[in-house]
């Protein structure tokens, strides 16, 4: 302990390294962590968390996985469940049970696990998670009606899943010290009842506290926080074990009240759990033993096997037999099943709990499921895209766009694009700007556009351009930076900021590489005045006799071309760097002005 300091923060800095190697390799950060846990531990021996932590190890192992799985929950809108078509709801729900009955039985026969023990692992592998999911849709490009079916299983799994996979847990580890299979129905029905009336319980009076506003706006993520450790300690008070389902209960119901605010919550947690996360998954892989992983042999690469080979597959088939899904489709999603973040923490903390009551065959839990989570991640990530092309399942080249706002200026050029046949999404923070845009028929995402809460629910498929068009310049900076990894340095725009406040531009030089949009003079207070003042954008379809310069005479200083679309639906963006060039079949976007004095502004050239 005398370096403990010293060890915790070299602890925090891997997890950065790897959080980094993650985001630059388009990988979930999950894999790059227990690979830099496993070779920590097991391999070099540097890290060894029994002694760093000693006795604490395992309620800090409780408390992390129990926000874990809070942060999950909050994210299950039972409306949600309904309302993204059979394919999902079977898979979420039939295709679940299908695959943790299929995992038990050859985890009971290849692995020779007992029932218990079988049924343990098998629930926690049901579980796939959009932390995995979501990085690897980013590059595989796959139809969209596919990506929406992966994406919204990722998503709706996780806290699914965690609630089965603790339920199934909490049965066996109390069935573990009696042979009176009524007993531990009993016990098992103790805890139920404990879990899901203290989550609800606690869920409903939180949730008046933050819909009424008893707590001040500012804490209302620590009280929530707060509030949920409680219940999970006084839940474990009542009955071991049963703190993991009052939260997950606890977030659950938070999330489907009404008229509650989740969504800064949401956020908060998401920061938490990256720090938790990060360490957590160190940690555990560092615990792995030589011995552990010497117990990886064929039995456990068949297992694999028949995990990702029949299990997922024949899900798979069965969710979706009577839907309209070819054959080619279905062969990818029964490809795609990378397990994640709630299997992996789940796994270490019942295996922490499982060795501690003598449960034969709990050593067996934390290095099957860091098996079946590095290999589907590492081989379904490097071939889930070839294999998509080889299919023929690919869309072509992304040329939708996401613009950052949802004011008059980004409302008139969405509508313009949308009118053209592009696909739209139009991203802001302000719910009245947000509501204008959806009364005009543009699709809209309401929040943070940067937040990890967007990673998950702001729609991408399709999209390849970004255009910062919120009067927020340090939004459109940090829009620019996030989005150019991952649509392009060609396809992320900045927009210029007047002479003044360049000076005080903090990410300046980190944007200077991008294309300036519309015009070096073009910022967006002027684009808004001119909108203002009664400008507007008009649409002009190019054929054998229109010429640009004919529009510019017309015009005059009256006219900026902003944007052409070409008869693929692909679009050209004027720049500071390089004006427009319609072509025969192309359509032209440009801002006439009104007869004010806002004509002295010059045309992009």
């Amino acid at each position: 302990m005398e370096h403990a300091g010293l060890d915790l923060a070299a602890i925090g800095l891997l997890a950065l390294i790897c959080q980094w190697l993650a985001w630059q390799l388009k990988l979930p950060a999950i894999l790059m962590l227990l690979v830099a846990g496993i070779a920590a531990g097991p391999v070099t021996g540097l890290l060894d968390p029994d002694a760093l932590f000693g006795d604490l190890l395992f309620p800090l192992v409780s408390l992390a996985v129990a926000v874990i799985l809070f942060e999950g929950s909050l994210t299950l809108n039972f409306r949600e469940l309904g309302g993204h078509g059979h394919t999902v709801r079977r898979l979420v729900t039939g295709g679940a049970l299908i695959t943790g009955v299929i995992a038990t039985v050859s985890a009971h026969y290849l692995l020779a696990l007992s029932w218990e023990m079988a049924s343990v692992l098998g629930a926690l592998l049901v579980v796939t998670g959009p932390t995995v999911i979501l990085p690897m849709l980013q590059t595989l490009r796959a139809r969209e009606h596919l990506t929406q079916i992966l994406r919204w299983e990722g998503i709706l799994i996780d806290p699914v899943g965690a609630i089965g996979a603790v339920l199934v847990y909490e049965f066996v580890a109390l069935g573990s010290g009696s042979d009176a299979a009524t007993q531990t129905l009993l016990l098992f029905g103790k805890t139920a009842l404990i879990g899901f009336g203290l989550g609800i319980a606690g869920g409903h009076l939180w949730g008046q506290v933050l819909r009424r506003h008893w707590l001040p706006r500012q804490l209302h993520s620590f009280g929530t926080l707060m509030m949920m450790l409680a219940l999970f300690s006084l839940s474990n008070l009542l009955f071991h074990e049963s703190g993991l389902l009052t939260v997950t209960v606890m977030g659950a119901w938070l999330a489907n009240m009404r008229g509650v605010p989740t969504r800064p919550i949401i956020e908060f947690k998401e920061t938490l759990s990256v720090l938790l996360i990060s360490g957590l998954f160190i940690l555990l892989a560092a615990r792995l033993t030589v011995e552990q992983l010497a117990l990886l042999g064929w039995p456990a690469w068949a297992f694999l096997a028949v995990l990702v080979g029949v299990a997922r597959p024949l899900a798979v088939w069965l969710c979706t037999l009577g839907s309209r899904l070819e054959l080619r489709e279905k062969a990818l999603l029964a490809f795609i099943s990378p397990r994640g973040i709630v299997a992996a923490a789940t796994a270490s903390l019942f295996a922490l709990r499982l060795e501690e009551i003598g449960m034969p065959g709990a050593e067996m839990l934390v290095p099957v499921t860091f098996l079946v989570i590095i290999s589907t991640v590492v081989s379904q990530s490097l071939l889930s895209r070839p294999l998509a092309r080889w299919l023929g399942v690919q869309r072509p080249s992304p040329d939708g766009v996401l613009i950052i706002g949802a004011n008059q200026v980004a409302r008139a050029v969405g509508s313009q694009l949308q009118a053209a046949g592009v696909s739209v999404v139009l991203a802001d923070s302000s719910w009245d700007a947000i509501q204008l845009a959806q009364r005009a028929g543009l699709a809209t995402y309401y929040g943070d556009p940067l937040s990890e809460h967007a990673a998950q629910h702001l729609e991408l498929s399709g999209i390849g351009y970004l255009l910062p068009l919120s009067p927020y310049r340090e939004l459109n900076d940090l829009a620019a930076l996030h989005f150019e990894h991952l649509l392009g340095r060609d396809r992320v725009f900045r927009l210029a900021v007047d002479e003044g406040r360049r000076a005080n531009r903090p990410h300046g030089q980190a944007l200077d590489h991008l294309p300036l949009l519309f015009g070096r003079d073009v910022t967006f207070a002027k684009l808004s005045r001119l909108v203002a003042e009664g400008g507007e954008l008009r649409r002009i379809a190019f054929g054998e006799k229109t010429r640009l310069e004919d529009q510019r005479n017309a015009h005059g200083n009256r006219w900026l071309p902003l944007l052409c679309i070409g008869q693929s639906g692909r679009v050209r963006l004027a720049t500071a760097e390089g004006g427009l060039s319609p072509r025969r079949g192309d359509t032209l976007v440009s801002l006439i002005f009104a007869d004010s004095p806002a004509r002295e502004a010059r045309p992009a050239s």
